[in-house]
């Protein structure tokens, strides 16, 4: 594989394990629905962070926050109609067999919600990482890497 496509590889999954904590703020949480206040509380603090450890200036940070708007768009379309993921999967299992049509639908719907907003994500992405500057995609690619290696990462203290 080319030099140039391996870095905008390493740099497009980059950001998206650094950003990835963004749709975590969209979800749901171990103890119920996490309400639109907490949601943005949380996603504040995940820009802020990602603000804070690459420096980014205005119009970046203008770049991360379209992304955050678009991955949670992406998880709202995942999750779709269905109000409780776990409900569904017990009623593929609830019966004497599994039910494999069942699954098949659930799986087909959630990988056309993804298809349908991948392209909206990924120029999202594309947009953001490529405002950085050299500096700043080195620290992604970095960071990809001490994240894979040692578990660490963007999300992690200090």
């Amino acid at each position: 594989m080319k030099p140039w496509i391996q870095k905008t590889l390493a740099g497009v999954f980059g950001a998206t394990i650094v950003l990835g904590g963004l749709t975590a703020c969209a979800g749901g949480h171990r103890h119920g629905e996490m309400g639109p206040e907490k949601i943005a509380e949380i996603r504040g603090k995940v820009v802020n962070r990602v603000s804070s450890k690459l420096d980014l200036d205005d119009a970046q940070k203008a770049k991360l926050n379209a992304l955050a708007d678009t991955l949670q768009a992406q998880r709202a379309a995942f999750k779709g109609k269905t109000p409780d993921p776990r409900a569904e999967a017990k009623a593929i299992v609830a019966g004497e067999k599994f039910d494999r049509a069942r699954a098949q639908a659930l799986m087909e719907e959630k990988t056309r919600a993804v298809q349908t907003a991948s392209p909206e994500v990924i120029a999202a992405l594309a947009d953001f990482y490529d405002s950085l500057n050299p500096a700043q995609q080195q620290k992604v690619r970095e960071m990809m890497d001490k994240r894979g290696r040692h578990g660490g990462g963007w999300m992690s203290r200090g």
